[in-house]
C-alpha cells in the first residue's frame, strides 16, 4: 500500500542555495526580532531594562543584554560604545522618567507648600516603584554623567526640584518639552536656593534610600502605628518639613526663615 506522507527530499537532491549577499548576511548576523535598523537602539535599551528587573545591575552585561534583546553580541557595543556608554543611556532614561513624574505631581498645585510636597513625594514613590532603576540612578561607577543625554536628563530633573523649593524658577525645565530637556545647566543659583536644593534633595533621597534598602523594617518593630515602610515614610513626608529653614548663624540667614 503506498504510503501517504510525501518523502523528504534526499539532501543530494536539495539545490544549493544561491543566496543573494544580502540574505546572507542577515542569516549570519540577524537584526533579530524583526527590528528596524533604527529601532534597534530602542530596542537594546528595553531589553537592557528587562535585565536589570529580573538579574538585578550585577546582570547587566552587553553579551546578556544581547542575548535579551536577540540581536548579535557586537550590537550593543555598536550603538553604545561600551557598557557605561548603554548604562549610562538607560539611567537618562530613568532620570527622565522621575522628572517627567516630579512634574506630573506638581502640576496644578498652586500652595508651594503644597505643591513641595507632592514633587518631594513622587521622588520617593518613583524609586520605591522602581528600584532597580532608581539605583542604577546612582551608581556614579557604571554611569558616565558626562554622557550628554544623561547630563541632560538630571539638569531636566534638577529645574523641576528647584521651584518646588522655592528657588526661581526656570520656564524651561517645568514642561517636558525638547526645549526643556537640550538646555544646558540652569543659571546660577543663588547662596539661599542652593542651600534648599541640597537640604530638599538630600532629604527626599534619604527617604527613598532608606525604604528601597529595607533600613525601616527595625523602627517599625517598635513602632506598630506603621503597617509598612511605605506607610512609615508617606506620614513623614506629610507631616515633617524639609528642614528648609535657615539659622541666624548662617551668614546671610536670619532666625526662623522659612519657605514655607
Amino acid at each position: 500500500m503506498p504510503s501517504s506522507k510525501t518523502p523528504l527530499p534526499s539532501a543530494s537532491s536539495v539545490p544549493v542555495a544561491k543566496a543573494s549577499r544580502k540574505t546572507a548576511r542577515s542569516a549570519a548576523a540577524p537584526v533579530a526580532k524583526g527590528y528596524h535598523h533604527g529601532a534597534l537602539p530602542e530596542a537594546v535599551l528595553a531589553a537592557a531594562e528587562r535585565v536589570l528587573l529580573r538579574d538585578g545591575i550585577a546582570g547587566l552585561g552587553l553579551r546578556a543584554i544581547a542575548r535579551e534583546a536577540g540581536v548579535s553580541h557586537t550590537a550593543p557595543k555598536h550603538h553604545f560604545g561600551d557598557t557605561t556608554g548603554l548604562l549610562s543611556e538607560l539611567a537618562a532614561v530613568g532620570f527622565g522618567r522621575l522628572g517627567a513624574a516630579m512634574r506630573a505631581a506638581g502640576e496644578g498645585v498652586a500652595d508651594a507648600y503644597l505643591r513641595r510636597k507632592a514633587v518631594g513625594a513622587a521622588y520617593v514613590h518613583f524609586a520605591h516603584a522602581h528600584p532597580a532603576m532608581f539605583s542604577l540612578m546612582f551608581r556614579n561607577e557604571l554611569v558616565d554623567m558626562r554622557r550628554p543625554s544623561l547630563a541632560r536628563a538630571t539638569a531636566a530633573m534638577m529645574r523641576t526640584i528647584v521651584p518646588a523649593v522655592g528657588g526661581e524658577p526656570d520656564e524651561a525645565g517645568t514642561e517636558e518639552s525638547s526645549a526643556a530637556t537640550e538646555r544646558p545647566d540652569p543659571v546660577t543659583l543663588a547662596r539661599t536656593d542652593a542651600m534648599r536644593i541640597t537640604a530638599a534633595w538630600a532629604y527626599v533621597h534619604g527617604l527613598a534610600t532608606l525604604l528601597i534598602d529595607n533600613r525601616l523594617r527595625g523602627v517599625l518593630k517598635v513602632a506598630p502605628d506603621f503597617e509598612s515602610p511605605l506607610a512609615l515614610v508617606d506620614v513623614v513626608l506629610r507631616e515633617v518639613d524639609m528642614g528648609l529653614d535657615f539659622s541666624a548663624k548662617a551668614p546671610g540667614g536670619s532666625r526662623g526663615q522659612s519657605t514655607r
